[in-house]
């Protein structure tokens, strides 16, 4: 993993997947800071193929992650650990930042991810 800093916030980027760790509510601050545009660098095609990859073990405690998606944008698929953090594969922190009314849209045709992919 590779330290980034935005401010005063330093997430994680996977040197191999180019995946994104945010501990915490570190997602949610940066969401909406300019500066932040620059952190998600790889691939969404390459993102999207580690969806179905559930099993996912928390960089911080070891312990299995929850799959999870995000309440406004349900096609964004992520990996959370209730007491560290949350992992954003490629490309989805990018879509994270962006609200458009697609993002409904994307979230009917993905499909829930407890039904999809429980």
């Amino acid at each position: 993993m590779d330290e980034l800093a935005v401010g005063d916030i330093l997430i994680d980027r996977c040197s191999h997947c180019h995946g994104l760790w945010f501990d915490a509510d570190e997602a949610h601050q940066l969401k909406s800071m300019p500066q932040s545009a620059q952190l998600d660098t790889g691939d969404a095609e390459v993102g999207v193929g580690w969806d179905s990859h559930a099993e996912v073990d928390c960089p911080r405690c070891g312990k299995a992650m929850e799959p999870a998606s995000d309440a406004k944008q349900k096609h964004i698929w992520y990996e959370r650990c209730p007491d560290h953090g949350m992992f954003m594969d490629a490309g989805e922190f990018r879509d994270f930042r962006e609200e458009t009314l697609l993002d409904w849209f994307k979230g009917v045709i993905k499909g829930d991810r407890a039904t999809v992919c429980p």
